[in-house]
């Protein structure tokens, strides 16, 4: 069953850019509720639950996503603040970084060509075309700089943030588990793993549990985006 607006309405809606942004932050108390009935558990993260209401709203009333994005795009502004946010957690974990370094930055070098020539593989071999691989390659980055990546390198810059966020909600809820499968409980590679692997939601998440982890997975995203804006434009020009 679909709710049309009327015609008078729906124009209404759709002249009135902040109803996205209240749409979107209604959304996310509605995941918030949501998470916290659940006691926590990584099925009911806030964003992930968040993404089915707007689903439906947009579904059921058939406003354009355009129209939505109008609004919700001050949130999606956040996002850039909000990855540099990350960088109180390493300062106050600066001496951890420092020691660590040699291990670093091979580690990040590493996870960064595995996660972009995966993506440009699995995008490569199973037919899809050529703008859905590179769309695929840039979401290696962070949501912000993937989006950049996937502008320049002829992606598409909406379907690189839906890549994004999926990566980033798997990330969530497998990262302890893997964790956990190998055996790897230093709070410091899980930082790494989540913000190499899962960006800036699984370093979120990681943040919340434990700050050095949080850390390093700040400066995972940071290095992971630099080194996929240099790795992208190779593996795009390989797709064409």
């Amino acid at each position: 069953m679909t709710f049309t607006l009327g015609p008078s309405l729906t124009e209404a809606v759709l002249r009135t850019p902040v109803w996205g942004l209240l749409a979107t932050l209604a959304a996310y108390q509605i995941g918030l509720v949501a998470n916290r009935l659940a006691k926590g558990n990584v099925l009911a993260n806030p964003v992930l639950v968040s993404v089915l209401p707007l689903v439906v709203l947009l579904t059921a009333t058939h406003i354009p996503y355009q129209s939505y994005f109008a609004g919700a795009k001050f949130v999606h502004f956040l996002l850039g603040p909000a990855t540099v946010a990350l960088a109180l957690p390493m300062y106050r974990n600066l001496h951890h970084i420092r020691r660590t370094a040699g291990a670093l930055v091979p580690a990040l070098c590493a996870g960064s060509i595995v996660s972009a020539g995966a993506a440009f593989l699995i995008g490569k071999y199973s037919g899809a075309a050529p703008v859905v691989t590179a769309s695929l390659i840039a979401h290696s980055a962070t949501t912000p700089i993937a989006m950049s990546i996937s502008a320049g390198i002829g992606g598409d810059p909406a379907l690189t943030a839906t890549f994004t966020l999926f990566t980033g909600i798997m990330g969530v809820l497998l990262v302890r588990l893997i964790s956990a499968l190998v055996r790897v409980t230093d709070s410091r590679a899980q930082g790494l793993a989540a913000g190499t692997a899962g960006h800036g939601l699984t370093t979120a998440h990681m943040l919340s549990i434990n700050e050095t982890a949080g850390a390093f997975g700040g400066l995972a995203i940071g290095m992971n985006g630099v080194l996929t804006a240099l790795l992208a434009p190779m593996l795009a020009s390989l797709v064409r």
